[in-house]
């Protein structure tokens, strides 16, 4: 039994090592790495120098013995995978060839999911940022290396990438240093990229932006005149009427400057390019304590806020003008955008631009001019240039700088015989507007955010009236130069709870020029004013998100007045049940600059208007309070949103109101209140749109030395209605809208007795109206690829498609012993066109 054992424990061993074998050599040829690395040193006379554990348990089959040294080395390299670096002559190192792993992820606001574009990531000697949709891929040399994220206005965080999913690049999510308590309420209010805000305000996002009815180019006042109880009564963006105000008592705001210019074609259409526009915002009640000024509503529009990390620039060109728009980035931590538009007239002279020449011209002394009098040469050019550039100084610090210059040039050659010789004098009128900003923020830590501002803005109109009959020349000018310092805190008390204070000093200097060279005639006015302000705010908005209260306080001292005057502000939304809101608003302001409207031949008939400062007493502070309440349905596609309002505003007076009648030449001062209610009615389905809005207005003047002291406002649009649609299908988007108002307000002569004594004889102030506007507009937009990195897109529009005569203002002169009307009316049948291309 001994003996059988004994055979088979040999046997056993036998077979044990006749396997060794098998495997240092098997049917392949292959070998021990280390076997073929002994080989190669007495082949080549070279030495190997390496860690045991490196090449163990490595087969393969030997290189030929043919191959130089260089060719076995590659050969080696590419069969185990392990590098072989000459050190010194016949020293050969092999090690572990250094693994390059990749990691990746998408980065994103932890609140509002949106990606963080730029966000910084770091690991070992590598960086890069973030793209448009938050995505990074970085080298790593271990799933156990530290990662930092980083991005303005964010806590940076430390990540590993063994602490991620091995499946895929996940999100991760940064905290904001600073948390906003505002959020949209109502997303695609009238329709795609129109949102309206848990304050209470409205915001047009241009990234998102559908189309409207009329507008293919995004045009950023006029677009604001799709909300209920915003229009202009004629038409223009230098007129546009909130909730029955004028236009100056509107704060316009360009990325924080205030702006007191508004349009281009002297107000047919903006000046603030749409390009380099991202958003705008409309508050018509319960603005934010930091602003100031705007009785009636304030228009905030902002530049993108981000740093772009990829090059951008489009082209464009319509009816109107050519334009072109670069947004490129300075590094990592820096971009600049530049925008800038030139009208066209100088190359091509279009319908578009025929048509809005003739409107702006209408009734003025460009168009009619004596009857021995011809007109000339006539000229009209405008431009505007934007810029915005952003440095990120660190992670918690960012600069940001504005400029803006807008200008718009009217020239004409009047031309008589005088004295038997035909003599030719020109008149020009010149609008400009030059601004400039510096914006700095600091990011402390999670809870504390400051902010300092300051600006500088200066508008000029300037007219050169040449009377060449008298050889008199007429020259006026209007002047507003105004800077601004402001800095503020938001500080988070408590995740829900927000607090922002902050002080705000402005001085502003209004300029009046008229100067007649004969007979020598010259009257300048100049007049400053300097205000402080203190401010301060809570805000609240409950954990579930169904409460959003904001409440604040402005104090406001004038050194020139020596006067205080107190504004609170509240805005309140409460979601009732899941699909009802409730929304109430409150505020109190003032303004100290206004405009009048005085002479037909102000500015060459062309620009009625001039600025003017107040005295605080014929020209007193002008001072309003409001408050507003309304509801909101959104559920399945519908939206149903009813506003009620009552406003009041002291302190106008007639000269800023246009009146054309009676007391078109009355100096006084009185108060208007409004009360209305503004509706809008709005359904979506797939890619078809709808809505209805509905305005009532009952606004009325307090004047009380005029005869009736009571009586309606020249801006009493009793009854405003719009119907629109859009329908977008693949590439291309289709609007429609039909747009009627009741007629504008007016003071008619007493029929069968139109003059007594000389004068018009009118009947009771405003007791009569225009006859109803009523305008369909139509346009489309069809958007194509070029290629990987360009698109563009092609629209068309017609603005009054069934050309209408509507009449937007009438007048009365006396002319010899009877009395002429003077109807202005609106654009007739005007078509626009545009291509726009964009590079990547």
């Amino acid at each position: 039994m001994g003996k059988e054992i004994k055979k088979a424990f040999i046997f056993f061993s036998l077979l044990f090592f006749v396997q060794l074998g098998v495997n240092a050599q098997d049917k392949d040829g292959q070998e021990l790495l280390s076997r073929v690395l002994n080989i190669l040193q007495e082949q080549y006379n070279i030495q190997f120098n390496y860690a045991e554990d490196t090449v163990e348990n490595i087969l393969l089959v030997p290189p030929a013995k043919s191959l130089s040294l260089s060719e076995a080395l590659t050969y080696l390299e590419a069969e185990t995978g392990l590098s072989y670096s000459m050190m010194s002559e016949g020293v050969i190192l092999v090690q572990l060839k250094k693994i390059e792993l990749q990691f990746c992820g998408y980065v994103k606001d932890r609140d509002n999911l949106q990606p963080l574009l730029a966000a910084t990531v770091q690991s070992g000697n590598n960086s890069i940022i973030t793209d448009d949709n938050g995505f990074f891929q970085i080298k790593i040399e271990s799933p156990l290396e530290p990662i930092t994220i980083r991005f303005l206005g964010y806590r940076p965080i430390d990540i590993s990438p063994n602490q991620m999913s091995k499946t895929g690049c996940d999100d991760i999510f940064l905290v904001p240093y600073f948390q906003s308590l505002s959020e949209v309420l109502i997303s695609n209010y009238i329709t795609s990229g129109i949102n309206k805000l848990s304050r209470g305000s409205y915001e047009i996002d241009f990234s998102n932006f559908d189309i409207l009815p009329g507008v293919i180019d995004n045009d950023v006042l006029q677009s604001v005149q799709a909300f209920p109880g915003v229009q202009s009564i004629n038409e223009t963006v230098s007129n546009i009427n909130i909730r029955g105000g004028t236009h100056d008592q509107n704060l316009i705001l360009w990325d924080g400057i205030k702006m007191y210019q508004s349009g281009h074609f002297f107000g047919l259409i903006s000046m603030y390019n749409p390009q380099i526009t991202q958003t705008v915002s409309l508050v018509k009640n319960g603005s934010d304590a930091s602003y100031t000024d705007g009785v009636s509503g304030t228009i905030a529009m902002k530049t993108e806020q981000e740093i772009n990390t990829r090059f951008k620039g489009t082209l464009g060109i319509n009816l109107t003008d050519v334009n072109a728009f670069v947004d490129a980035p300075l590094g990592n931590k820096s971009s600049i955008q530049i925008a800038a538009r030139k009208s066209i007239n100088d190359f091509v002279e279009t319908p578009t631009y025929t048509a809005f020449f003739d409107r702006i011209a209408q009734n003025t002394e460009v168009a009619n001019n004596a009857t021995t009098i011809t007109n000339t040469g006539k000229k009209f050019d405008f431009y505007d240039t934007s810029l915005r550039w952003i440095y990120k100084i660190s992670d918690k610090d960012e600069l940001r700088l504005n400029f803006i210059n807008v200008s718009n040039q009217l020239q004409f050659d009047e031309n008589a015989v005088v004295n038997q010789e035909e003599e030719t004098r020109e008149s020009s009128l010149k609008q400009n507007s030059i601004a400039g900003a510096l914006h700095y923020n600091r990011f402390w830590n999670n809870r504390l955010q400051t902010t300092f501002e300051v600006f500088e803005t200066d508008y000029k109109l300037r007219a050169i009236n040449a009377n060449i009959l008298d050889s008199q020349r007429f020259l006026q000018e209007n002047i507003v130069s105004e800077t601004s310092a402001k800095i503020k805190a938001d500080y988070n008390l408590f995740e829900n709870l927000q607090l922002l204070v902050g002080y705000h000093v402005v001085e502003t200097e209004i300029t009046n020029l008229d100067d007649v060279d004969v007979p020598l005639f010259r009257n300048l006015v100049s007049e400053v004013v300097r205000t402080h302000a203190i401010f301060s705010q809570v805000g609240y908005r409950s954990s579930n998100r169904n409460t959003n209260i904001n409440f604040g306080v402005r104090y406001n001292y004038s050194d020139k007045f020596k006067k205080s005057i107190w504004e609170p502000r509240l805005s309140f939304s409460q979601r009732i049940f899941r699909h009802l809101t409730l929304d109430v608003l409150g505020e109190f302001k003032n303004q100290n600059a206004s405009q009048v409207i005085n002479l037909q031949n102000d500015f060459l008939g062309i620009e009625k208007r001039r600025w003017q400062m107040s005295n605080n007493s014929t020209i007193p502070i002008i001072r309003s309070r409001q408050i507003s309440s309304g509801l909101s349905y959104s559920h399945k596609g519908w939206l149903i949103n009813f506003e009620g309002y009552y406003k009041q505003v002291k302190g106008i007076t007639t000269q800023s109101q246009g009146f054309q009648n009676q007391y078109e030449f009355e100096r006084q001062s009185g108060n208007y209140d409004v009360k209305g209610l503004d509706l809008l009615v709005r359904k979506h389905i797939d890619g078809f749109n709808t809505w209805l809005s509905y305005s009532y207005m009952g606004n009325r003047y307090l004047f009380e030395s005029l005869e009736p002291d009571y009586f309606p406002s020249n801006y009493n649009i009793s009854h405003t209605a719009t119907i629109g649609a859009t329908y977008t299908w693949s590439n291309l988007k289709i609007s429609t809208g039909l747009n009627w108002h009741s007629g504008k307000p007016t003071t008619r002569p007493i029929f069968g007795n139109e003059i007594v004594d000389g004068d018009i004889n009118y009947e009771p102030t405003n007791n009569s109206n225009l006859e109803d506007y009523l305008r369909l507009d139509m346009s489309a937009l069809y958007n194509f690829n070029l290629g990987k990195a360009s698109t563009g897109y092609f629209g068309v529009s017609i603005w009054n498609v069934l050309d209408r005569e509507n009449q937007v203002n009438n007048y009365y002169r006396l002319d010899n012993e009877s009395v002429d009307e003077i109807v202005q009316r609106s654009l007739g049948f005007t078509p626009n066109a545009v291509l726009r291309l964009t590079f990547q």
